[in-house]
């Protein structure tokens, strides 16, 4: 099995093993016996195939089956290709910290919102009212990693939708 739990390519300071528990235990070490140039390439391939996943997304848009699961699925590589940087535990401790749990667990529903909404549902409307709350949610997500970007945005959409002149 994959010991998922190796030192984070950036960032870290914690000796090897201290803190941190392995996801799966024992049997080879493949997945984490990675170079870190080989985790950054892994990370950019993740990447640009996600990014490629989305752009394609756009090119069958008037068919929002097809857009919602090459987008969604395009996506969920982009959120993902990171934990080749940090480490698949250590993504998943800081996507679920108390300052990003909620937009996490938003995002999270808006993917299988959005999956269900073309899969299941079979709606157009509905599918793209999910994607777009996908985007929102990834955005209010990545903003929780710069300090104060939301509380900048905030602001920001507050003095801009503030209706009194």
């Amino acid at each position: 099995m994959w010991n998922l739990s190796r030192q984070p390519l950036f960032g870290g300071g914690e000796e090897e093993g201290e803190g941190q528990g392995s996801l799966l235990e024992g049997g080879s070490d493949e997945f984490c016996s990675l170079s870190p140039m080989q985790r950054i390439y892994a990370f950019a391939a993740f990447l640009l195939t996600g990014l490629v996943c989305m752009f394609l997304s756009l090119i069958v848009f008037v068919k929002p089956i097809k857009f919602a699961v090459l987008f969604t699925f395009g996506n969920l590589l982009a959120v993902g290709s990171t934990a080749f940087l940090i480490g698949a535990v250590e993504q998943l401790r800081m996507m679920f910290e108390r300052t990003r749990i909620f937009a996490t667990a938003i995002y999270l529903g808006c993917v299988v919102l959005a999956l269900i909404c073309a899969l299941v549902i079979h709606s157009k409307i509905l599918t793209i009212l999910a994607i777009i709350c996908e985007i929102c949610a990834l955005i209010w997500y990545s903003l929780s990693y710069i300090p104060f970007a939301r509380r900048m945005v905030s602001n920001l959409m507050v003095r801009f939708c503030d209706t009194e002149l």
